[in-house]
């Protein structure tokens, strides 16, 4: 019998390997502590037997299924209606240059740390920092910022199911002016720069400006006026939120199958409207102002700045739930393969969809006989207010509203309760095991979405517009995100050791990634992501609505008071737990850094310390038994 003794690099636990016939065991005398969720701090043991009622951890019934509801949570509304207009505006195909450049060195980067540590973990966006328990705030950031953005997010949803049931009419109520909503000044003719001028209790002069301001939103003079709630919106939002429930309430396997529907079913449509939108007058027109280069742009630094937002919004990472969905990965899945092609899926569908977005706003520019800047729009204005209006303008046009608003409602609806299923991973974690119970998971998402919910009403009145810009403007901000992402980098990089998770990495894909994801990680991304937040910074701006209203100051304090509650996560708990621990500051430093494994690494942890070599890593065969003794 051989039998070797070596100690990892973390020593924190010694591995003794023996030649015998059985499986995988723990040695010693079982005085081990335990950990709350089952795991031990530097070793690893399994759980007692008193958790043998709790289910193990879900897993995709098919990797597919991870493929498909990622592309379901990154490819969402902001790949039509934003990158378009950014790119259009910065430069037509020179914006390409900067966005790749980013992705390359950013987003991609981060997409796959996020991927990875949640498959490595087995964790959603707060356990999986039990890598470095110090630094847990960066998950209680995520959390903090997902249930915002989760909390908001539905609005859109809501409106865009509102204008899918009106477009079941024979003639579309944005399409004249002839409507009890509509004001005297209103003219059938667009240009967004109506929406902009005039006051804010007067209606536009633009008739899908009038639609969405008198009708929809009912705008009323400010932040302090709040006003009635719009039971149509109303009803609209329970439907929305009862969706979501039905969508996420039994786990990944249901949420798997439903994304098969919602993520590729928005790609029939982009198609058909770009046929339907090639053919109509001025499209090339249109397509070509989209793709137009102008070099001069790539020495503005906005572009720039612009670009890398755009990654970090689109890609979906700091929000923990990319986290959430590598957690339900097999230990040995090829993350850093699924990495590239959701990076190519994601910057790949916002490419295709400005085809699709300036086709039609070259032929909405052709009707009315105005240049193509006269009508280009971004976010809700580009959805609500230029591509309805244009649709009214097409022949069968209530087919086309009609498709256009179901697309928009698939895009967003995976966003929503993939995002939700990354919230409730990460409250579910936090649970101790002995509070377990049968239905557990159904419970905790019908309370988080009736939480949500009743959030959600004060966006429904009058003044919920102003309510509704205060979260999309502070909580889920470029600089919430870019700060989370920015600590990502850096705890993993220089606390945990970018090489050390490379040979974490390499132990469940069987090699080791490119070097150069440890170069972004270490130094490049962490650049990047705090040049862009220090620029959002100098250059902020208070917040207004439609370049008329001005917040007053303790709207604009809610709005920092939402930014500060995520951003202060970070650092709160790594004071409170530094100053709680005991001993000198070495101690305690190196006691709140060292990983709390899980149960599930005993399987798969190699028996060589030298993981570098590493071509295969798949568990130790059957004639070996692994024996995890606790230093302690």
């Amino acid at each position: 019998m051989e039998k070797r003794r070596l100690s990892l690099e973390n020593g924190s636990y010694n591995v003794n390997v023996e030649e015998k016939n059985g499986q995988l065991i723990p040695s010693g005398n079982g005085h081990t502590n335990f950990c709350p969720n089952g795991s031990i701090k530097g070793g690893i043991i399994f759980p007692s037997k008193s958790r043998a009622a709790i289910p193990e951890r879900e897993t995709w019934t098919r990797q597919m299924d991870f493929i498909m509801s990622c592309v379901g949570f990154a490819v969402g509304l902001g790949n039509v209606w934003r990158f378009p207009y950014l790119c259009y505006k910065n430069g037509g195909g020179v914006f390409l240059i900067p966005y790749v450049l980013i992705a390359i060195f950013g987003g991609i980067p981060i997409f796959f740390l996020e991927i990875a540590l949640g498959q490595f973990m087995k964790a959603g966006s707060i356990a999986v920092w039990n890598i470095a328990p110090l630094f847990q705030g960066i998950g209680f950031a995520s959390v903090v910022i997902v249930f915002f953005c989760n909390t908001y997010y539905i609005m859109i949803l809501t409106w865009g199911v509102y204008y899918l049931v009106k477009s079941f009419t024979s003639v579309l109520p944005w399409s004249n002016c002839n409507n009890t909503w509509n004001t005297p000044e209103c003219l059938e003719i667009f240009r967004h720069d109506d929406c902009g001028n005039g006051t804010v209790n007067a209606t536009f002069g633009n008739l899908t400006c009038d639609e969405l301001s008198n009708k929809v939103l009912r705008l009323s003079s400010g932040l302090d006026d709040v006003g009635s709630i719009n039971w149509e919106l109303l009803l609209c939002l329970l439907a929305c939120w009862t969706l979501v429930y039905f969508c996420v309430w039994k786990g990944v396997k249901s949420t798997g199958k439903i994304v098969y529907f919602t993520a590729t079913f928005p790609y029939v449509v982009l198609l058909i409207l770009l046929v339907r939108g090639a053919m109509l007058p001025g499209a090339v027109e249109g397509i070509i102002y989209y793709l137009k280069p102008d070099w001069s742009k790539l020495g503005s630094a906005q572009v720039w700045i612009d670009a890398g937002t755009q990654i970090f919004f689109s890609y979906a990472i700091g929000l923990g739930a990319l986290t959430a969905l590598g957690s339900y990965n097999r230990f040995n899945n090829d993350c850093y393969k699924d990495a590239f092609i959701l990076a190519i899926i994601n910057s790949g569908t916002s490419f295709f969809a400005g085809f699709v977005v300036f086709s039609i706003l070259g032929f909405m520019a052709n009707e009315q006989g105005v240049d193509i800047s006269k009508v280009a729009e971004s976010g809700p204005g580009l959805a609500f207010i230029a591509y309805p209006r244009a649709v009214s303008l097409m022949p069968v046009a209530p087919l086309w509203s009609a498709l256009f608003f179901f697309m928009l409602l698939l895009l967003g609806l995976d966003s929503q309760f993939v995002g939700v299923e990354g919230f409730i991973t990460a409250i579910l974690d936090l649970l101790p095991a002995r509070y377990y119970f049968r239905f557990q998971r159904e419970v905790a998402v019908a309370i988080c979405c009736v939480v949500m919910f009743l959030i959600d009403l004060s966006m429904l009145t009058e003044g919920g517009m102003y309510v509704f810009q205060l979260f999309d403007y502070y909580s889920a901000s470029g600089m919430t995100l870019l700060w989370q992402t920015f600590w990502q980098c850096v705890v993993i990089a220089w606390v945990y050791g970018a090489d050390r998770f490379m040979d974490d990495i390499a132990r469940m894909i069987g090699y080791r990634p490119f070097p150069w994801m440890k170069w972004c990680w270490s130094v490049i991304t962490p650049f990047v992501c705090m040049a862009i937040f220090i620029f959002n910074l100098v250059n902020y701006k208070p917040l207004t609505y439609n370049k008329t209203y001005t917040y007053p100051w303790w709207g604009e304090a809610i709005g920092w008071c939402f930014a500060m509650s995520s951003m202060l996560c970070v650092p709160v708990t790594f004071l409170y737990k530094f100053t709680s621990a005991k001993g000198t500051m070495k101690e305690r430093w190196h006691s709140l850094t060292e990983p709390v494994w899980g149960a599930h690494h005993l399987e798969y942890m190699a028996p060589d310390p030298d993981v570098k070599s590493l071509t295969s890593l798949s568990p130790v065969s059957d004639n070996k038994v692994i024996i995890f003794e606790s230093v302690m």
